[in-house]
């Protein structure tokens, strides 16, 4: 019997989709759109229609598999799976200690049920876990830090800027929902401007694109602020009302537009042109992507971009916003992203936050007292996304034990002990939000999982069970949807009036939303202002208290000639779905991207292999060349494994962004060497 359901997304992503899904004999058949979703009315992206495929896939894991001493994997039963866990976790504490464990986490999948993990562990003992983020916590604190919290107007909203500017992001691939906001304001007049190293399918869509060099776009904005303030296109009354250290951050604009030219690669005139267009009195919407915050420079090039709203007046009003993450979903949250990543924030001694994200290989490595023996992976793959996987693999290999949760065989899952499979996001019920729309989700299950397959909630219950851990069902759900639903609603009682059974019914608008955020004009800072000096943050990180702009790579990142990009695109979520069919049919290969003049310097043509390396790694792809990169660059979309011939992250380094524990990614140089011809 057919049936049709509400969902949602619950991908590392933008948009959050909720949409239809209809089902029929345990199987998802078709998805429609939920046009009553104001910020997603027109359905989800080739990812989620994917669905279909991922959840019925012939490829998913749907037993547990335990590997031989020849390499291969055998399945074994569900029971001999957890007997084995729990034996080896019982081994490693006794023996060792509860920190001898890793317990590894990802954003593969969010949700409120995602913490029950953390509740094992604590009664358990503890483990190792790590801090910080690979995504996003550079330009969050940097946010914060200015504006006293983490929100932007909503995204409707979009269509009553005068003038968008997409500051390194590309929604026509990344966030598809949000370009079509942006093309209805520009279809009412709106100025769409793209400030991107890349000529990406948004920058098609611009009436300007400016061709960026990596890395500089605080010494842009700081220029295009200088040129503000000298042609009197500030707003003074409300600098006067609601900024403080302005001032100061006046003084310290010695970066003009001939200086900005130098370090950006733009021209000159095209900076003067460009702040004049960003200060013409029309309502301006500037939208950072999170590449821009990937480098050691990166919290304090978010403060700079953010400087240009502030001192234009452009936040408040419609079409007036910084859109860079709106939390006013996350209502069910202690400490929100970033502090959620700080060790230093609600210290608990039974985990041992130790291990910092961006470093993550060198750090496991020199983890002691005791050393670090085994590891627990759920919702992540970090031999794909973690900064120097050839150095974070060997960190993993030193293990003796690694359990890895996941639906595919992956880089990760290619080196645990024992895989176990993980549920589908249709196979259990929870409860999540969006950081760009203001809704907040119930996400209802809807197929019975393959025989061999729990939800993590259930593998987490039978472990404590056959550890003889003492918990109740407000620490871990017995297995079942009934008590799964009471866990949650256990969760989210008293952070608001929101219930289970009203999220039910359908998405519900996050309590007190502010459709235009600060709108009220009040700033959650410690002096009620926005912060354009910021003592906090140059206490906190060691930073200048003023936006400022210093060269990423002039500290030592990796010899090469060219700077290396891992942008993410429209076929994958960081490193999933680019195994299924219906996306290798978009996307067959990794390809390199390089600029035609750096091509004809290398005789290299399109099609062409070439080597692409480091002192940490090499990766072997085709080429594509073009002229919508800039030359002295070269990109390879993020998340493709190694195992696919992939794997950008070989050569990636793993430094800390300035601020926020974030990790710089993009502070990475390589060379490129000609293989052989197409």
């Amino acid at each position: 019997m057919k049936q049709k359901v509400l969902t949602a997304c619950p991908r590392n992503c933008y948009s959050t989709c909720s949409f239809y899904v209809e089902t029929e004999d345990n199987r998802l058949t078709a998805i429609y759109p939920d046009p009553a979703n104001r910020a997603v009315p027109e359905g989800p992206c080739i990812k989620g229609l994917s669905y279909i495929e991922r959840a019925g896939s012939s490829s998913r894991i749907t037993t547990p598999l335990l590997k031989d001493k020849n390499g291969g994997y055998s399945e074994i039963s569900k029971e001999k799976a957890l007997d084995l866990i729990a034996e080896k976790l019982s081994w490693y504490r006794d023996k060792y200690s509860p920190h001898s464990v890793l317990y590894y986490t990802g954003s593969g999948m969010s949700g409120l049920t995602n913490s029950i993990g953390y509740n094992f562990f604590s009664l358990y003992g503890g483990a190792t876990t790590t801090y910080g983020n690979y995504c996003w916590p550079a330009g969050l604190e940097a946010v914060r830090a200015t504006l006293g919290e983490v929100k932007h107007n909503v995204p409707w909203d979009i269509e009553n800027a005068g003038t968008v500017v997409m500051w390194g992001k590309n929604p026509a691939e990344t966030n598809i929902q949000e370009i079509a906001f942006i093309s209805a304001a520009a279809s009412r007049g709106a100025k769409i401007i793209s400030v991107d190293p890349r000529r990406t399918p948004s920058a098609d869509k611009a009436d300007i694109h400016l061709s960026i060099k990596p890395g500089t776009d605080a010494a842009l904005a700081l220029a295009v602020c200088r040129i503000i303030i000298e042609k009197n296109r500030h707003n003074p009354e409300f600098i006067e009302s609601y900024v403080s250290g302005y001032e100061d951050f006046k003084r310290s604009l010695s970066t003009d537009s001939e200086a900005a030219a130098r370090i950006t690669g733009l021209s000159a005139k095209a900076i003067e042109e460009f702040a004049l267009m960003v200060s013409d009195g029309r309502p301006l919407t500037i939208i950072p992507g999170y590449g821009v915050q990937r480098y050691t420079n990166g919290g304090q090039t978010i403060r700079a971009i953010l400087a240009i709203n502030i001192i234009t007046g452009n936040l408040g009003k419609p079409g007036s916003s910084f859109n860079y993450a709106n939390l006013q979903g996350y209502v069910f949250d202690r400490y929100k992203e970033p502090l959620s990543y700080y060790p230093e924030i609600d210290v608990n001694p039974l985990f041992r936050r130790s291990v910092s994200i961006a470093r993550l290989g060198e750090e496991m490595i020199a983890q002691t007292n005791p050393t670090l023996r085994m590891a627990f992976i759920e919702r992540g793959n970090p031999l794909t996304q973690a900064c120097d996987t050839n150095l974070v693999e060997k960190a993993f290999r030193n293990l003796e034990f690694i359990v890895a949760v996941d639906q595919f065989m992956n880089d990760t899952t290619s080196i645990a002990d024992l895989i176990l499979p993980a549920k589908n996001m249709f196979e259990q019920q929870d409860i999540i939000s969006s950081y760009w729309s203001p809704y907040i989700f119930y996400r209802p299950a809807i197929l019975t999982p393959p025989e061999g397959v729990m939800p993590e909630t259930e593998i987490f219950y039978h472990l404590a069970k056959r550890l003889k851990i003492e918990f109740t069902s407000k620490d871990i759900p017995e297995p079942g949807a009934e008590n799964t639903d009471r866990w949650l609603e256990e969760r989210i009682r008293g952070y608001s009036e929101i219930t289970v059974q009203t999220l039910q019914a359908g998405p519900v608008i996050a309590p007190g939303l502010q459709e235009i955020a600060f709108s009220d004009n009040e700033f959650r800072t410690a002096g009620g202002k926005i912060n354009l000096r910021s003592d906090e943050l140059s206490e906190r990180w060691g930073v200048d208290p003023l936006p400022s702009y210093s060269d990423p790579f002039s500290k030592i990142t990796g010899s090469g000639d060219y700077i290396f990009l891992t942008p993410n695109n429209r076929n994958r979520i960081h490193s999933q779905f680019g195994n299924l069919e219906i996306i290798k049919e978009n996307e067959p290969e990794p390809l390199i991207e390089i600029s035609a003049a750096d091509a004809a310097k290398k005789n290299i043509s399109d099609g062409d292999i070439i080597r692409i390396f480091n002192e940490r790694g090499e990766v072997r792809a085709k080429v594509i060349v073009n002229f919508r990169i800039k030359e002295g660059c070269l990109s390879l979309p993020n998340g493709w494994w190694k195992m696919e011939g992939g794997g950008g992250n070989q050569l990636t380094h793993g430094s800390e962004t300035d601020m926020g524990y974030g990790t710089a990614f993009l502070n990475c140089r390589v060379n490129i060497e000609k293989i052989n011809t197409k």
